[in-house]
């Protein structure tokens, strides 16, 4: 049989293979196209090369079509080189300029082959050299030179899917270049370098088609379920397992002697006991799926079992764990992420952490809705990777991440949730254990779960808004009932003040009783009034000195145990509120503190400033409450941890009140070490410059939370 034609009908079987594989899938896409017709040229060539060593013909036709073939594969790199120009115009002009110079050179090139074909003599140059194979080495060596600018001006991130594309059109033309050398040296094609050379062209098919499963750009678009091919190769794998299996224990027993039968099976045994661990092993079939994902399929998700999981994981119903906790789950794994965190908008526009999944390092209390961080997501939808930005911050822009997030070990992707256009919060995910590549794909997938997910969210919340506005319907009607008991002593008071002229004999009785009973009237119209309104009153805010307001009321509050103590580090600090309200607030957050402390603890009130900011602070050595409390049930309204003694909205209206001071309430707390309530109000314009330190010093309150003590003034 003869060699040449095997090796060429060899590489035309393995280039016919790789066509058929290009022409599945999504068209249009220029570089797809062009490999297929480099493929397509190979296909011929190698079929002309085998026809002509088949019969005894001339090489005429395969000459030919070797510079049409080589005219395909240029052009293919050329326009790979053109697609990194950042101007459309530019990249086309210089693809098209390139390809003319090369057009031309090819053009030469047919005419000298044809011109020994007719002639039966090669066009010799001065000094002896064959310009037909001059020609032919030097497209050989322009494929070499375009290869390495190809390998030298290819990004980073592409460079892992291209490389193998330039190891196999390499491999072709420094063949060619070796060959074409050599026949330049001698004056002759060396005839055992020809017949190899199919069985070259087929073997760089592989290696093109490693960079084609590869690359989106030409990848392959196979349709087959990832589920199918998993099991099928677990199954397969497993199978030649136990082939290797059969084997050692045929040549254990065979060698082991006397101990062949009993080391057989202690063999057997042990490696049936590995093949169980492997085929359970989570690591293994994750790394498994990754791996059939990146060399089998174009695209990295079976999205109809990738959505059909997620949705089943948001829409569950799991008493154990609430929407907000499985939003995270599904969210994270999609990227095999073991755990995360949800950022939700609060209504006064912060975002704040209120769900955990599996992370447990510490976060701040919130982040401002006028953020780099929240402004970026919110204008550019974008899934934000902590490796990328670390590795080219330009591709972000303007962002600045956070202090705390830039050094949070675990922090990998912090995924958008958007609804109707607008940023609803954030999921940070945490790093995956076996996922290392992060791509458009995982991008857009993310994207979309998060806008699922949103919706999901939002009703949520909106069912719980409307949970609270039907309590507060039934506190309505509640109110109504005591305003009409209210109304109907306010007659019976006065009626008594109208009776009491009968005792005008008795003018200290009727002075004391007309004055006390007018007083009580006053107190429960107001009260009516606040009822009526909702707490709102239309009274005009008044300057209030703080710490008289205190004084007063931690004198009213000594009534209860343990007696409340205070301690004025500023004097002159005034703020604008309803001196009532501002006193029933401060009021109800020391009785909490009295009923959290037992008789021989204690209950200390401060007043010190911060900046521009008073800040009341009540501290006590109660019994303290956890951080899940603090976020999901104390500023809560009508969830009451006293039974049927109270109301549960007295927390809720504090900060109510506070916030509409332009003020913050603040809570530290630990269990068995006690609370301490901070409520932070803007110190009135007027009186900014007056507030002065009070005499022996104090402490001031800083921005992390503790205290740093300074000279008395």
């Amino acid at each position: 049989m003869n060699l040449g034609v095997v090796s060429y009908v060899t590489g035309a079987s393995f280039f016919v293979v790789l066509s058929l594989l290009l022409l599945t899938g999504q068209h249009g896409r220029p570089q797809k196209t062009l490999l297929l017709v480099a493929s397509l040229a190979m296909v011929l060539w190698s079929g002309s090369a085998a026809y002509a060593e088949a019969h005894g013909g001339s090489l005429y036709v395969p000459h030919l079509l070797e510079l049409v073939r080589d005219f395909a594969w240029i052009a293919f790199l050329v326009r790979i080189l053109a697609a990194a120009q950042r101007d459309a115009d530019l990249e086309w002009s210089w693809f098209r300029s390139v390809l003319g110079v090369v057009g031309a050179f090819t053009l030469m090139l047919v005419a000298l082959a044809t011109y020994r074909y007719f002639k039966g003599s090669p066009v010799i140059a001065a000094g002896g050299v064959d310009l037909l194979l001059a020609g032919y080495l030097a497209l050989a060596v322009g494929g070499l030179v375009l290869v390495e600018q190809l390998v030298r001006n290819i990004r980073a991130d592409s460079r892992r899917a291209i490389k193998y594309l330039c190891y196999g059109i390499g491999g072709l033309f420094a063949y060619d270049f070796y060959m074409y050398a050599n026949a330049l040296l001698f004056q002759r094609v060396d005839p055992s370098l020809w017949a190899a050379r199919g069985f070259v062209n087929a073997l760089v098919v592989p290696v093109i088609g490693v960079s084609v499963a590869r690359d989106p750009k030409w990848s392959l678009d196979i349709f087959v379920s990832r589920r199918i091919v998993f099991h099928t190769v677990s199954l397969l794998g497993a199978g030649l397992y136990l082939l290797a299996i059969g084997a050692g224990g045929y040549y254990v027993r065979v060698y082991g002697g006397s101990w062949g039968a009993v080391a057989q099976a202690i063999f057997l045994f042990g490696a049936g006991l590995l093949l169980v661990m492997l085929l359970f092993s989570g690591q293994l079939r994750a790394n498994l799926r990754v791996f059939i994902s990146k060399h089998f399929f174009h695209y990295k998700y079976d999205y109809r079992d990738e959505w059909l999981r997620f949705i089943r994981t948001l829409s569950t119903s799991d008493p154990v764990t609430d929407l907000r906790e499985r939003a995270i789950r599904a969210i994270a794994e999609i990227v095999d992420s073991p755990g995360g965190v949800l950022w939700l908008r609060r209504e006064h526009g912060r975002f704040e952490p209120v769900t955990r999944w599996n992370m447990t390092e510490p976060l701040p209390d919130s982040e401002p809705a006028d953020s780099s961080l929240v402004r970026f997501l919110d204008s550019q939808e974008w899934v934000i990777n902590m490796d990328e930005y670390e590795r080219e911050p330009d591709l972000y822009t303007d962002l600045a991440l956070p202090r705390w997030l830039r050094f949070m070990e675990r922090a990998w992707l912090v995924a958008p949730l958007i609804l109707h256009e607008r940023l609803l919060g954030f999921v940070l995910i945490a790093r995956s254990p076996v996922r290392a590549h992060f791509n458009w794909e995982d991008c857009d997938l993310l994207k979309t779960a998060g806008r699922e997910a949103a919706s999901h969210l939002a009703q949520l919340e909106a069912s719980q808004a409307l949970v609270e506005a039907r309590q507060f319907e039934a506190c309505s009607r509640l109110t109504a009932y005591v305003m009409h008991d209210l109304k109907n002593l306010i007659a019976q008071l006065s009626l008594v003040v109208t009776n009491a002229s009968r005792h005008k004999h008795n003018p200290q009785f009727m002075e004391d009783a007309i004055s006390t009973v007018d007083n009580s009237v006053a107190k429960m119209n107001r009260l009516m009034q606040k009822l009526r309104t909702g707490g709102r009153t239309d009274k005009e805010l008044e300057p209030i000195e703080l710490c008289a307001l205190l004084q007063e009321t931690v004198k009213t509050m000594s009534g209860g145990q343990p007696v409340p103590s205070l301690d004025c580090q500023v004097t002159g600090a005034t703020v604008r509120a309803e001196s009532d309200g501002l006193a029933a607030v401060v009021g109800h957050v020391i009785r909490n503190a009295q009923e959290a402390t037992p008789d021989d603890g204690s209950v200390m009130v401060r007043l010190f400033r911060s900046n521009d900011t008073a800040v009341i602070e009540v501290q006590d050595t109660g019994c303290g409450m956890d951080e899940e409390f603090i976020r999901e049930r104390l500023f809560r309204p009508f969830d009451s941890t006293k039974g049927g003694s109270g109301m549960g909205i007295g927390a809720y209206e504090t900060r109510e009140f506070v916030r509409g001071l332009g003020g913050e309430v603040e809570v530290l707390s630990r269990l068995g070490e006690g609370s301490t309530f901070r409520l932070r109000i803007p110190i009135s314009d007027d009186d900014k410059n007056d507030v002065k330190l009070a005499a022996g010093g104090g402490a001031r309150y800083a921005d992390d939370g503790e205290y740093q003590e300074i000279a008395g003034g």
